[in-house]
């Protein structure tokens, strides 16, 4: 069974909500027979790799508010994020463009790192402040995941280098008609979208792992009496 995540590294609700699917799948039997996979998308492509603004005025230049407000607002997000486990540094955030860090994504996914350097990435931006629209830091991201730093940064300076993977997913995205994130997808037929609940993640899991295992059953779609040889009989059905 596979379960597709579509989520960007800037993403709170992202973090949020792939920690309930974790925890879901801590509770599923059949965990080990699960396959998830993380696909990128962009919440903005035109967002700076450097700004001047901390995330309380991104937050209040976008939606047009107050930084007081904007500050509530992070304060409530930060308060689900600890029924998780996380802790999320909102004073301190770096926001920043996120092409590069997909990319380095997909090129830990080509060494076996994937989801090591995807979890990596969000605890970079959201614990521990760190700038990850910054190539020398995404480098020392991938090194401490065990990748080779200087292979890392050329792949990081080459604009070109696994882009065509992130435009892929994100095309995928636009095809199931995904519009925010997190969304998750599960054999290609169910659909989750936000950060929901972990008996949401529970249910999908079950019913999705019902449906996969169980064995099928056939509808006859036959339109006359059939003419086959049965017990080693093989006769011509009387017409009526």
């Amino acid at each position: 069974m596979k379960i597709e995540v579509w989520s960007d590294y800037v993403c709170p609700f992202c973090y949020i909500g792939k920690r309930r699917l974790e925890e879901a799948l801590n509770q599923f039997p059949n965990k080990d027979q699960i396959e998830v996979e993380f696909k990128s998308f962009e919440l903005d492509q035109n967002s700076p790799k450097y700004s001047s603004q901390n995330i309380h005025e991104v937050l209040a230049t976008k939606y047009g508010m107050s930084i007081e407000k904007a500050k509530q607002s992070n304060l409530g997000v930060g308060q689900q994020a600890e029924t998780v486990g996380l802790t999320f540094n909102f004073d301190d955030m770096k926001p920043t463009n996120t092409f590069d860090a997909h990319r380095l994504a997909k090129y830990a996914k080509t060494q076996g790192k994937a989801a090591e350097v995807s979890e990596k990435l969000l605890n970079a931006y959201f614990t521990e402040s760190k700038h990850i629209g910054d190539v020398e830091t995404l480098a020392d991201i991938a090194a401490a995941e065990g990748l080779n730093r200087q292979e890392a940064l050329n792949v990081l300076t080459d604009e070109n280098a696994y882009a065509s993977d992130v435009r892929q997913d994100e095309a995928l995205a636009q095809q199931y008609g995904v519009r925010g994130v997190p969304y998750f997808v599960i054999n290609q037929k169910y659909a989750i979208s936000g950060a929901q609940p972990v008996q949401t993640f529970t249910g999908a899991l079950q019913k999705a792992w019902q449906e996969e295992t169980k064995s099928p059953v056939l509808q006859d779609l036959s339109t006359v009496e059939d003419a086959s040889c049965e017990d080693g009989n093989c006769v011509i059905p009387e017409k009526k």
